[in-house]
């Protein structure tokens, strides 16, 4: 019996160097921005915002919301994001990311060259003057910009965010499906903590997506 139990102790301990490997040693899992509230309680934000037309460009500038800010030493909010969304993301002296890896959620494209990475306003600069922002501060501008705490900013495939432009959910979604639950989620928390407003069409479409998660 005593060799029974010294076989199975055997085979428990190489089960359990077995599985530590795998932790230690398995893939890292993907960078993200700050999770987003579940579904039902983004349905509920969603319910809680204005509703009504977007109002007009007038006076907008993208220097009214100054971005890209210096977040620590010379490490701006651009150089923070690419760090945090990359896997083995290596910075030079000046903080610009000389090497890493980044998959961009939008499109599922994978890339190891900082150029060919944008990182997005989730609620886009232009889309938030229509529904709010004209009437803010430089200063409110500044922190919705530059805000790592919420879901506003993303590292993702340049072309795909030159595509999005400053559309809203009705006009333009993620490529890759799969991302559109979280997508919807990101837009109305950021939308709900700033108070800004949704149109008509904006609110169907996010009401359509949120109801399918």
């Amino acid at each position: 019996m005593r060799g029974v139990y010294a076989r199975r102790a055997a085979a428990v301990g190489g089960l359990t160097a077995l599985v530590g490997s795998l932790v230690l040693n398995g893939p890292a899992a993907h960078a993200a921005p700050p999770t987003p509230p579940d579904a039902a309680t983004v349905r509920t934000y969603l319910g809680q915002l204005t509703v009504q037309a977007e109002t007009s460009m007038d006076g907008y500038s993208r220097a009214k919301f100054p971005h890209w800010s210096t977040q620590s030493g010379q490490c701006n909010t651009r150089e923070v994001v690419l760090k945090r969304d990359g896997e083995n993301v290596d910075q030079d002296a000046k903080c610009a990311a000389v090497k890493g890896t980044w998959a961009s959620p939008y499109d599922g494209a994978t890339w190891t060259d900082a150029q060919d990475i944008d990182i997005d306003h989730v609620v886009p600069l232009a889309q938030a003057w229509r529904s709010g922002a004209s009437a803010w501060t430089t200063a409110q501008r500044q922190a919705f910009a530059n805000d790592l705490t919420r879901p506003q900013l993303i590292a993702v495939t340049d072309r795909v965010n030159q595509a999005k432009g400053d559309k809203d959910p009705a006009q333009w979604m993620p490529p890759l499906n799969s991302y559109a639950c979280t997508y919807a989620r990101m837009w109305v928390t950021v939308k709900h903590h700033y108070q800004l407003t949704v149109d008509p069409a904006e609110k169907t479409k996010l009401t359509g997506i949120l109801n399918g998660c």
